[in-house]
């Protein structure tokens, strides 16, 4: 089995069961644990970063925050 048909079998398995997926990414667990992993690789982006792109970090985290969980 190579790349290409495990790629195909993901795209079918996330077409069959897309509703309980967008479902699971848009709940309020997911809000939560989305906060904590975003907060946590901000946190350490701004460490290694320099400052002055902490306001980018930030921008990014929002950014994919927006995508997970029940903050739209």
């Amino acid at each position: 089995m190579g790349i290409d048909d495990l790629v195909n079998q993901g795209k079918k398995l996330y077409e069959d069961h897309k509703e309980k997926v967008d479902g699971v990414l848009n709940s309020e667990q997911a809000e939560q644990v989305s906060d904590q992993v975003f907060d946590s690789a901000a946190d350490l982006a701004k460490k290694i970063a320099p400052d002055q792109f902490d306001a980018a970090v930030d921008d990014l985290r929002d950014q994919a925050d927006g995508a997970v969980g029940t903050e739209k």
